[in-house]
């Protein structure tokens, strides 16, 4: 997994935020000093509105909620009810009307989606979303409250959720699931407002190839699929009809031969990452991993190939304090 920092000062934002620009990267999991004397490693969940969502290896029920730009952390005990057989966390800002342009420090929700197998071997999706969590980081939050266990999803024994972080669109968190049988995927989507699990089917049927797909949440605030076959990359986004009812539309298709540099166009590509609202994917070529917008067919370089399984991009905004007015220092 790679991790990347964004910043911005806050006194030159504009209303719409600017594509943030890399400060810094560093690989997650995340070193983080503890009470057990230097620091450990915390694999990566989550990552949205300034922080960090991490799971405790020590403790595999303990998440550890982690600003970067700050150093705070939070330890959160996932209730003992969610046993699972196979799971995921997802982290937002629970900070009501918030631009989640300075959120870091304010209130935030975790929400714990596991799948379970029954006694008759069927699976099962239920979720759960914490409280809204206080900012003030000084406190313990091994006790905090959790809302009733939505109403299960029953789904085919073979399904798996992907590791690839959830994605927020319109109040919803979307995950990825697989299916060992024929390895075709679809989108369990989690309602925040109404605590309820829906399935979507994805806009491609049949065997998907590992590594190959990624959900998005594009600029125009729908849910997007990405799907790279050989040099070819298929974008669709999930549009409502005059009808309110929701499908699948093809938006965008770019040949990556023709616009990022590949040696060994045999060698596979691998979709690894996009970044929330922004139409901007992360892939991996032969040469290296890209930065893409799929709007605007910009590119960059970001790093050296390596063998990530996918990208996290954190972002949040930040004044070094020299930067500072005599008025905010005062208050």
């Amino acid at each position: 997994m790679l991790g990347f920092i964004y910043s911005w000062p806050l006194d030159f934002l504009p209303r719409k935020a600017p594509s943030p620009r890399f400060i810094s990267t560093r690989k997650f999991g995340a070193d983080i000093p503890n009470n057990r004397g230097g620091n450990y490693k915390y694999p990566t969940w989550d990552c949205r509105h300034g922080r960090v969502l991490l799971r405790d290896n020590w403790a595999p029920t303990h998440l550890v909620v982690w600003d970067p730009m700050t150093g705070r952390q939070r330890k959160l005990k996932v209730p003992t009810s969610m046993g699972y057989v196979d799971g995921a966390t997802a982290f937002f800002c629970a900070a009501s009307g918030c631009d989640h342009r300075a959120c870091h420090a304010g209130p935030f929700q975790v929400v714990f989606l596991g799948l379970d197998m029954t006694d008759d071997d069927n699976c099962v999706a239920h979720a759960r979303v914490s409280a809204p969590v206080t900012g003030d980081w000084s406190k313990s939050c091994s006790d905090f409250e959790w809302s009733d266990m939505c109403s299960s999803l029953q789904l085919s024994p073979d399904a798996l959720i992907d590791s690839m972080p959830s994605i927020l669109v319109e109040n919803a968190l979307h995950f990825m699931l697989t299916h060992d049988a024929d390895d075709s995927v679809e989108i369990l989507k989690y309602d925040l407002s109404s605590n309820c699990l829906w399935l979507i089917d994805a806009p491609l049927s049949g065997a998907i190839i590992s590594g190959s797909t990624i959900l998005m949440a594009m600029e125009d605030g729908s849910l997007g699929f990405a799907h790279v076959d050989k040099v070819t990359l298929n974008i669709w986004s999930r549009q409502l009809d005059a009808n309110g009812i929701a499908s699948w539309t093809m938006c965008r298709v770019v040949e990556l031969m023709n616009l990022i540099p590949i040696q060994n166009p045999t060698k596979r590509l691998k979709l690894i990452g996009s970044v929330e609202g922004s139409d901007t994917i992360f892939i991996t070529a032969d040469l290296g991993i890209y930065e893409v917008n799929i709007r605007t067919l910009q590119w960059k370089k970001l790093w050296k190939r390596e063998k990530f399984r996918y990208l996290i991009p954190y972002m949040s905004f930040y004044n070094p304090p020299e930067w500072l007015r005599p008025c905010d220092v005062a208050h």
